[in-house]
């Protein structure tokens, strides 16, 4: 089975599968090697690491097609690629689903903020209107080639006009063929578990540390009907506090060892890297 029909029995199942970010092709190995059944491609993660910059609008088509490519050729479970507002108008939508398609994503999430976008849980945010929203999104579906490509469509339309205008965003966004909707930033609990009853498509819900939305167990999300439970920088965030972690010890005792336990031993690193397998071609071609 590919990955992208993989992928849509994964949503279609509604139980809430947890599906962790991934900001290079090292992190996505992790996530895979832990036994997490598929990887988000973080528009957020990828701006912080690569660029060291918030999460505002920074990264282009080409940043994150490059990361796709690179992570779709290092992974064997399904992709769900951050491609923000699609990088314009219609028209660049088309072209961003084409260029993400062609990269290795199963999934596309596209998002209705005003460019530049911020991150869903920042103040500040402002959304295009519906009817450019909707276009956008049938411009999406349109461009696929692949009719198992999945189009996520995203509405932080909560923050700027309200709750009950994200819902209605979010049916109009299926009602132009989005696969998954994504209604980001809800900040009450019953907001998250009157979502699944309100809208018939399978839904993601984004559960951001230190963000906007109440944090719920997976398990109760899937009761509630999820299809996805989103973390998607929960290993960048564990990945800068190991870094701050090891580094301090360094700083302040002037070695670090491997039994300190703040860092990967050599030998793991270098299993997750692939190395057993580049010494047999290595041994095969000389």
């Amino acid at each position: 089975m590919s990955t992208r029909k993989q992928l849509k029995a994964l949503v279609e199942a509604r139980r809430g599968v947890i599906v962790p970010g991934a900001f290079n092709a090292l992190s996505a190995k992790v996530v895979e090697d832990l036994g997490f059944e598929a990887i988000y491609v973080t528009g957020a993660g990828v701006t912080n690491m690569w660029f060291g910059l918030p999460d505002q609008g920074f990264m282009g088509l080409a940043e994150i097609a490059d990361h796709t490519a690179r992570i779709r050729d290092t992974v064997n479970v399904p992709l769900l690629v951050d491609a923000d507002t699609g990088f314009g108008n219609a028209l660049n939508v088309y072209h961003t689903v084409r260029t993400l398609e062609r990269a290795g994503a199963d999934c596309i999430q596209l998002e209705d903020q005003v460019a530049p976008k911020r991150c869903g849980h920042f103040n500040g945010k402002d959304v295009i209107s519906t009817e450019e929203a909707v276009t956008k999104i049938k411009a999406a579906v349109d461009a696929r080639r692949d009719p198992d490509l999945l189009i996520m469509a995203r509405t932080d339309a909560a923050a700027v006009h309200g709750f009950e205008a994200a819902v209605e965003r979010a049916q109009m966004f299926a009602e132009a063929g989005a696969d998954i909707l994504f209604v980001e930033a809800v900040t009450k609990a019953e907001e998250v578990r009157s979502l699944p009853k309100r809208l018939d498509r399978p839904q993601l819900m984004n559960m951001v540390i230190g963000g906007k939305t109440p944090i719920f167990n997976a398990t109760d999300l899937a009761g509630l009907g999820y299809g996805i439970v989103l973390y998607a920088n929960a290993a960048l965030q564990g990945a800068v506090m190991g870094m701050q972690k090891a580094l301090t010890v360094l700083r302040d005792e002037k070695a670090v060892t491997e039994d300190s336990g703040l860092v990967t031993p050599f030998a793991e690193r270098q299993r997750l890297v692939g190395k057993p397998a580049w010494d047999a071609l290595d041994k095969r071609y000389s």
